[in-house]
């Protein structure tokens, strides 16, 4: 019977990178065997949905999408994961972790609710709403005892292939939503660990909304239920006159057909910047730019040392256009600005864009302004005429892995401000945190804080994902390896 579920887990995993990775078999078959080793006595225990227990949201069932909600229809859930320190079983934790997580949906409703599709016929449209129906979220236990904490965490940073089996969701997108489960939490007991993987539905939250749940939901599992709680609060914003539900057209949902492009194989590597390295690559900034009118911000440094560093390595050629795309929150930068801490997906993608031979002939300090002086530069107006722009002319990404914006860009999510490693769930705190495989592309770039005490000033880890031979390249790249940590 073992050997039947472990067979199964198998081929699911094989089909999940054969949708992933339709263009090289080669690679599937490669990664499938790193599978077999790895899933040895890997098993899975039980996979439950768990409701949350208030279903009635009073008037509060339905939540209509934004333009930069539905931008993302075609994006897969955002992947992330907590390793933690082994817990006595004596504790009940598995039993513990799914009734708090009943409680902290009753806060966070729109987990546990569906996406919904209506098709609008009178104009050949659909429209997409959450519809908070309470029907619950996908809890995952299984259990994964030849596999270490040494074995996920490299001393080199690199991120083994095997780790995505730790996560949920795998190769589901949002727009998925309407039959799948908004989020999906899968728990693996290792040797010698606990790892806590999740995917969600990026059009429901974003990474600020995300990380305040887990942390809610892991007070209420070490502390219980806390008393006088807040409802609540969702987004509410839309551009003024903007009609909604928003009608998109059926061409505009339809899938995509598999890309049959060749691509060089992902790798994943974490580097870690140390309080030293941020203090010279904010120096070195400084220095460079010679003006007191702009404060550096570590987040940006370390993102325009990234950015020229991985560009070095593309193979462009000098007269290219190179992007960075940078996640911002528009909670605090709308007019007028919604709560900090409101539910919902509030983001938007800046860019910085300008030619390879500028990026690499201005130096750090140039590449910094062109991020800094962009980031400074957005109003809300930017926001609503972006906004109007996408319904007036509504085109969905729909990029494959081959893309060439994976080629000229890089892409900078999540944010060292998270506080990652304050959620213990009653038997210490976290001892890393990973991103998961979705939505893999060469130059994705994640921030996290990094474990010691502190903040972003301090310390950071980048989880990139970026092409084999880029990474090869960049690890001998003394420049770039000398402000910046591997282990």
């Amino acid at each position: 019977m073992l050997m039947m579920v472990l067979s199964d887990m198998v081929s699911n995993y094989i089909n999940i990178l054969r949708f992933q990775l339709p263009y090289l078999n080669i690679t599937v078959l490669s990664l499938a065997s790193d599978y077999r080793s790895k899933m040895t006595d890997i098993t899975l225990i039980s996979s439950s949905t768990v409701r949350p227990q208030i279903i009635n949201q009073q008037g509060r069932e339905k939540i209509h999408l934004t333009p930069f909600d539905l931008n993302f229809l075609y994006v897969d859930y955002t992947q992330r994961g907590l390793l933690f320190p082994k817990p006595d079983p004596e504790t009940h934790f598995i039993s513990r972790l799914k009734t708090s997580l009943s409680s902290a949906l009753d806060i966070y409703f729109p987990f546990a609710g569906r996406l919904s599709k209506v098709e609008n016929h009178e104009d050949d449209t659909v429209s997409f709403y959450i519809n908070c129906n309470g029907s619950g979220a996908t809890f995952i236990h299984a259990v994964a005892e030849s596999i270490s904490v040494s074995d996920l965490l490299q001393p080199d940073g690199s991120v083994p292939d095997f780790s995505r089996i730790f996560y949920p969701m795998n190769g589901v997108k949002s727009i998925d939503g309407v039959s799948e489960p908004l989020l999906g939490l899968q728990v693996t007991e290792m040797r010698d660990g606990v790892f806590i993987g999740f995917g969600y539905n990026h059009m429901v939250a974003d990474g600020a909304s995300i990380w305040n749940f887990f942390k809610t939901w892991s007070k209420i599992c070490s502390n219980g239920q806390p008393e006088n709680l807040q409802p609540l609060a969702l987004k509410g914003w839309f551009v003024d006159g903007m009609d909604f539900p928003i009608h998109i057209p059926v061409s505009e949902t339809e899938t995509p057909p598999p890309s049959n492009e060749l691509s060089p194989t992902f790798k994943e590597r974490v580097f870690h910047f140390t309080k030293k390295n941020i203090s010279d690559l904010k120096a070195k900034v400084n220095s460079e730019i010679g003006s007191s009118d702009h404060k550096v911000s570590s987040l940006q440094a370390v993102s325009a040392h990234m950015w020229r560093s991985i560009i070095r390595h593309n193979g462009l050629n000098q007269e290219e256009k190179t992007r960075c795309f940078v996640a911002v929150d528009l909670r605090q930068r709308l007019n007028p600005p919604l709560e900090k801490e409101c539910f919902g997906h509030v983001i938007y993608n800046a860019i910085a864009t300008t030619t390879v031979g500028e990026l690499q002939g201005q130096g750090l300090g140039w590449a910094f302004l062109q991020i800094n002086n962009m980031l400074r530069s957005l109003t809300n107006e930017d926001y609503r005429i972006w906004a109007e722009n996408w319904v007036r002319n509504m085109k969905i990404q729909k990029s494959g892995l081959g893309s060439k914006m994976t080629r000229d860009s890089v892409i900078v999510s999540s944010s060292p401000w998270f506080e990652v490693y304050d959620n213990d769930f009653g038997w210490g705190k976290p001892i890393a945190v990973r991103a998961g495989p979705s939505n893999s592309i060469s130059g994705k770039l994640v921030l996290f804080r990094g474990i010691e005490e502190g903040c972003i000033d301090v310390h950071a880890d980048v989880h990139a994902t970026l092409w084999s031979d880029v990474l090869v390249k960049l690890l001998a790249d003394v420049e770039f390896m000398e402000n910046v940590t591997v282990t």
